[in-house]
């Protein structure tokens, strides 16, 4: 499988190949992680992270060509280290719409990176004509992500029960708006 990196002013965001998913779950700080793709990970970022490694594995054993959505890695440019991941939850539902979801690690959080992450995600997705509708979900009570979605201006619609994290606002944006509002952000 070819990667094809999705790249912001700070970032780089590189997909997560089906064998390094096997090494992840392992061990995710597996000392063959990452050797051939020229970034490192210090931090120690999926081990010391909550990651979606147990949702996606299946999915990209079942599909490998899945992976390019399912999740990348966050990788700063000027170091080469790895400082977050994002991804989608899954392909677009049959009305179009995809969830992602995203993480910084605290050592490098509040440096604008996770809107980076998110435009970079969304700058990519868009383009894919399956793609109609945006979803973030987050915790009522995640004040920090809540202004990130409402300064993108997402529509509030409603929220969902989710079995790990509890109860979830529900924001989106169609990809139009998106292409409307924010074309070429991400680089």
């Amino acid at each position: 499988m070819e990667d094809n990196p999705i790249h912001t002013k700070d970032l780089s965001l590189y997909t997560v190949l089906p064998s390094e998913y096997e090494l992840l779950e392992a061990d995710y700080a597996h000392p063959k992680l990452w050797l051939d793709r020229g970034f490192s990970d210090p931090y120690k970022y999926f081990l010391n992270n909550r990651n979606p490694i147990p949702y996606r594995i299946n999915q990209v054993r079942k599909n490998p060509e899945v992976a390019k959505y399912l999740l990348r890695v966050a990788v700063l440019k000027q170091s080469m280290v790895v400082v977050g991941s994002a991804g989608f939850h899954n392909l677009p539902d049959e009305n179009g719409m995809i969830e992602i979801g995203f993480g910084v690690d605290p050592a490098f959080q509040n440096k604008g990176y996770g809107k980076q992450i998110l435009h970079g995600m969304w700058g990519w997705v868009v383009n894919e004509p399956r793609v109609k509708t945006l979803r973030y979900t987050v915790s009522p009570s995640n004040l920090i992500s809540k202004q990130i979605i409402q300064k993108l201006e997402f529509k509030l619609v409603g929220e969902q029960m989710d079995d790990i994290d509890g109860i979830e606002e529900i924001y989106e944006l169609s990809t139009n708006d998106y292409k409307l509002r924010f074309t070429d952000i991400s680089s």
